[in-house]
């Protein structure tokens, strides 16, 4: 299939490029930008006037649900929500059912994601069997399997000798190891930031230092091992601070923060607002305010959907009992949009931190528009409204909250290795 998409401004944050040029696709690559190549022939004409064409978003947490929750979403559920979102490229975190910690699973779930209309699926694996911090696993027959990195979604070890032996043996093959920084005793039984809406509200309290003693730990393993870390969803004023440090002293650590931090903060709680019940929980505005502006200068690196289907019955429950997590596969460009234009980006800059940034924490070859690249394309109308509801989302899981807000951002079309995967015009 060859397809030019034309009358688009194209937005390719890796080479920088931000003006009006036609596109070719060719065998699921591109084949040409601003001119076609000798004896191109189209056998499809995307119009892309009045709207942005840039590469497909890649997303760095998204939950699909499966194995093991097919209750709360299925594979295919969440593939056709990515395909909307114009996310073309996702890693699973490895908290399935049974665990990512045997190659046969990160196999049958890769071969599953396999079909033209998926994104690409990047399993990460588990750091240690059960994700239950004790018994290290077979990071090379995982990584073989598919796996990109190890991690323990939003388990902790609590064990650092076991974490010290995991980020040694990770280090040896050059391993990333992706890590999320909550101390596990100074967060338990907490819901909702240690701040004074949770104290108004009577709510069990996480404080900031969860965050940053857990942070201090892997900060320091990883200048003793030297391994890869990255640290996933940072949701702190001193957490970023404590990163910019650490690489200021020569440690290698990339960081990223998910959607939902950038726009709410502890206050959107509300009363008992369940959706706002995340992990971690919303914090300051301060903290809010820090995140906004480190994603912006680079001190955290990429931005994530934290996409976490869950379904009525977790939800529609007093909040200090109902599951943890937002619906965001649907959400990241709109909200990424949101923030750039509140914070007066360019939007090379911005979509850099949903494109090129993210596929280079994920060591893969994608985000970019460059010839010879893999045709995974977003076009999206930048001024026409998204309006979140109930029936809007194709996500299985309706947990967000966003639910009646209207953002500006609206893909038009989605294209994966060349595939029509999603036709936004269709339903406009």
């Amino acid at each position: 299939m060859k397809i030019h998409i034309k009358n688009g401004r194209l937005i390719d944050p890796a080479s920088n490029t931000d003006k009006a040029l036609d596109l070719f696709i060719g065998a699921g690559r591109i084949v040409g930008v601003g001119s076609a190549p000798a004896g191109f022939e189209a056998n499809s004409v995307l119009d892309a006037s009045g709207c942005i064409v840039c590469p497909g978003l890649v997303d760095l947490a998204a939950r699909l649900r499966e194995p093991g929750f097919e209750y709360r979403a299925t594979l295919e559920s969440e593939m056709a929500a990515a395909a909307a979102g114009g996310v073309t490229r996702l890693a699973c975190p490895p908290d399935t059912d049974p665990v990512l910690d045997e190659p046969g699973l990160v196999e049958m779930l890769t071969h599953r994601a396999r079909l033209p209309e998926f994104a690409h699926v990047h399993p990460v694996g588990a750091l240690t069997t059960q994700l239950e911090g004790k018994a290290l696993t077979e990071m090379v027959e995982l990584s073989e399997a598919g796996c990109v990195a190890f991690g323990q979604a939003n388990r902790a070890i609590v064990d650092t000798q076991v974490l010290l032996r995991a980020m040694m043996y990770a280090a040896t093959f050059d391993f990333p190891v992706w890590l999320q920084a909550q101390d596990p005793f100074l967060a338990k039984k907490g819901v909702a930031h240690d701040g004074e809406v949770a104290a108004r509200l009577g709510l069990a309290g996480i404080p900031v230092a969860a965050e940053t003693i857990a942070l201090a730990t892997i900060l320091h393993l990883a200048r003793e091992t030297g391994a890869r870390v990255h640290v996933t969803r940072v949701s702190s004023a001193a957490g970023v601070d404590m990163i910019v440090a650490a690489r200021a002293a020569g440690i290698g650590v990339t960081c990223d923060v998910a959607i939902h931090h950038l726009h709410l903060c502890e206050v959107d709680i509300g009363f008992f607002n369940a959706h706002a019940r995340l992990d971690p929980p919303l914090r300051s505005v301060r903290d809010r305010d820090a995140l906004r502006a480190g994603l912006a200068s680079g001190a955290i690196d990429a931005l994530c959907s934290d996409h976490t289907p869950v379904d009525d019955d977790g939800k529609q429950m007093p909040f200090d009992e109902a599951e943890v997590g937002a619906t965001g596969l649907e959400l990241l460009l709109p909200l990424t949009l949101k923030w750039a234009r509140e914070m007066k980006l360019p939007l090379t800059t911005a979509l850099a931190r949903v494109t090129s940034d993210p596929a280079r924490i994920l060591g893969v070859k994608a985000g970019s528009l460059a010839v010879g690249a893999a045709a995974d394309i977003c076009v999206f109308d930048p001024v026409a409204e998204y309006a979140v509801t109930r029936e809007s989302l194709r996500s299985q899981g309706k947990n967000t909250p966003f639910l009646g807000v209207e953002f500006p951002g609206r893909v038009r079309y989605t294209l994966i290795d060349g595939h029509l995967a999603f036709d936004g015009t269709l339903a406009w």
